[in-house]
């Protein structure tokens, strides 16, 4: 369901007769389920979700511990700022898990088969942002 605090197609016309955008406050997350288990809390700013938005979407994950999720190979860039605790991130292009810590980020590639996870003690806390926005359409989860 799209967040109704955020209207995205304001507009303010300008002195030349053109439009452009106007700043606008987005008061509060959607909150969408997500895939994996035990269940994370995905709070999404923007996106296509919360804002009708398909260049990109910035969420907050709340993962608690001993959470994954399937490996997938998504048709997006996803850059991820660990806030709090440190999330497990596996991908075909390094061996092994990379340990992800608060205050650290990770980029992982469009097309690029990876697998998120918070197996230490009090999960993490973390901000993605995808570009172009994430869609369950393009993720491309394993079976």
């Amino acid at each position: 369901m799209r967040n109704q605090s955020y209207d995205c197609w304001a507009t303010q016309q300008t002195a030349v007769g053109q439009t452009r955008r106007m700043t606008e406050l987005i008061a509060a997350p959607n909150v969408i389920a997500a895939a994996g288990t035990p269940p994370k809390t995905i709070s999404e700013f923007v996106g296509r979700v919360a804002t009708g938005t398909a260049e990109l979407s910035i969420a907050v994950m709340n993962s608690p511990k001993g959470w994954s999720e399937p490996g997938q190979r998504p048709e997006f860039d996803e850059y991820t700022v660990v806030i709090e605790g440190e999330l497990a991130v596996e991908s075909e292009n390094v061996k092994g898990p990379l340990t992800i810590l608060a205050g650290q980020a990770i980029h992982t590639s469009a097309g690029e088969w990876v697998r998120y996870s918070t197996p230490a003690e009090g999960g993490a806390r973390y901000v993605s942002v995808c570009v172009p926005a994430f869609s369950p359409g393009i993720v491309h989860r394993d079976e």
